[in-house]
């Protein structure tokens, strides 16, 4: 089965989103920090992956008790988005997930390389 089949919200807390867009003060702390970022190409960028994912996206990982997250993403055929290095150099990124605190069903998105996997 593809996409999400169960209510979820956006999580509330704007820090998830805007760590994930191009030039703000969460990706320039993470750049300090970590030395990269992973960002969307724009805001509108990250909203047609989100919804691209609800309708279509797969489960990703291997569901175990003691993790708190479900997981859903799906590959596209242009960059989502790139990983930002601190030197300025740029890497494209054609994966997005979705990541969902199973508890409350509240979801950020992420650009990534690939599927992360769980346990």
């Amino acid at each position: 089965m593809s996409g999400i089949d169960r209510k979820i919200i956006l999580d509330p807390r704007s820090s998830l989103i805007v760590r994930h867009l191009p030039n703000t003060l969460q990706v320039q702390r993470l750049l300090r920090r970590e030395g990269r970022a992973h960002v969307f190409n724009d805001r509108e960028t990250l909203e047609q992956v989100t919804q691209a994912i609800i309708a279509n996206g797969e489960q990703t990982g291997i569901e175990d008790e003691d993790d708190d997250y479900e997981r859903y993403g799906l590959y596209f055929p242009e960059a989502i988005g790139y990983i930002i290095r601190v030197d300025g150099s740029q890497t494209p990124l054609y994966y997005g997930e979705i990541k969902i605190v199973k508890a409350t069903g509240e979801y950020h998105a992420i650009p990534r390389t690939n599927p992360r996997r769980t346990s």
